[in-house]
């Protein structure tokens, strides 16, 4: 993982029942443990429990203590900021999100997560003023935005043209319950996959894998892989490159762990311990 643009791959939390008892964490293991060993096997993990509810910036402190160098945690922002009706209005609540403590990670601070409504449809002026609200620095570290969106209107090139603008990423999802948009809008990519099957024991198959591993790499190297649904046709390359983020998320959940590992074999990236 030295490489100077990195791939990561991860996973959404770390405690979740079925990760236990073998399947993921090794029996008898400690839950008080669990992110100590999940973060010296996999380089990410994305946190839901910050959508959900505030945290204190010892605890913060405490999950940046308890993981090793080079890890990294990705943050879903409050839902107070993005499940509203005009998020123009959501200054007060991304203040309060962004001077919560999330800067105790440090440089294992990852990109935060805007999370829309599904039920939000794109509205150019709202978006661009909701935008605009998002803090390039917080007590000195960097912050890095990517907009989750739900609803299908938002596959609309001013959109797009909005993220770039602004320099906020857009997440790539396969679901098909929400809007594919492949178009790379910051200087880094973010991906959600959302399909893995029970049926899989590394939640997709091999040549589902393999597809992820060349997009990756290509998302790496600065460009746009082929075949994934883009809004636009502006070249997205970047010659020098671009940081790649990848988490299993949802879908048959138990596989989340399988399935990233497996990812990480096929880039021939190591796990941190």
């Amino acid at each position: 993982m030295e490489t100077r643009h990195r791939i990561r791959t991860g996973i959404g939390g770390w405690t979740f029942e079925p990760w236990r008892g073998g399947n993921f964490y090794p029996e008898g293991l400690p839950q008080s443990q669990e992110l100590h060993w999940a973060s010296r096997r996999l380089p990410a993990i994305e946190i839901n429990g910050t959508f959900y509810s505030s945290q204190k910036p010892a605890t913060f402190a405490k999950w940046r203590d308890e993981t090793p160098a080079g890890f990294m945690f990705s943050l879903k922002a409050s839902r107070y900021c993005t499940h509203r009706r005009v998020l123009a209005e959501a200054g007060e609540s991304v203040q309060r999100f962004v001077s919560s403590g999330i800067a105790e990670l440090g440089e294992k601070l990852g990109p935060v997560v805007w999370q829309m409504m599904p039920t939000k449809a794109f509205d150019a002026d709202d978006m661009d003023a909701f935008l605009k609200l998002l803090p390039r620095r917080q007590d000195g570290i960097a912050l890095r935005h990517v907009l989750d969106v739900r609803h299908a209107s938002f596959r609309d090139p001013a959109f797009i043209a909005l993220a770039r603008r602004h320099g906020c990423a857009v997440v790539f999802t396969d679901s098909d319950k929400f809007p594919s948009i492949a178009d790379v809008t910051a200087d880094f990519v973010y991906a959600r996959l959302l399909m893995a099957s029970a049926d899989q024991p590394t939640g997709y198959d091999d040549r589902q894998l393999d597809h992820w591993a060349d997009c990756a790499r290509s998302w790496s190297q600065g460009h746009r892989p082929a075949g994934l649904d883009a809004v636009t046709e502006e070249d997205s390359a970047a010659p020098e490159g671009r940081d790649v983020f990848v988490y299993f998320i949802n879908g048959a959940k138990e596989r989340a762990p399988a399935a990233a590992g497996a990812l990480l074999q096929r880039l021939g990236l190591a796990p941190l311990i």
